[in-house]
């Protein structure tokens, strides 16, 4: 199975909200998720984002694939670099 880090669209219209979620890449945009990493709420000024970095690191270890707009955030959050660190550490 492969497993994606992506953005799962929740909230009302015209007010997005977004789950940050571990997902089968299969599965359809808002339909079944592994598990719920973080949330970010674009609508609030500055935008509110919070990841539990070491869940998003246990996913990354075992080959999850980050989106484009995740690993943005992900890399502003500073876990990408972690990510990278801790993968040359162990090489």
């Amino acid at each position: 199975m492969a497993v994606k880090l992506r953005l799962k669209r929740m909230g009302a219209k015209k007010a997005p909200f977004y789950r940050i979620v571990a997902a089968d890449s299969r599965s359809p945009r808002d339909g079944r998720s592994i598990e719920v990493i973080g949330h970010i709420n674009p609508t609030t000024e500055p935008a509110t984002v919070h990841v539990d970095a070491e869940l998003a690191l246990k996913w990354l270890r075992n080959g999850a694939q980050p989106s484009d707009t995740v690993r943005n955030i992900l890399s502003k959050q500073g876990i990408m670099k972690q990510y990278h660190e801790e993968k040359k550490k162990s090489k």
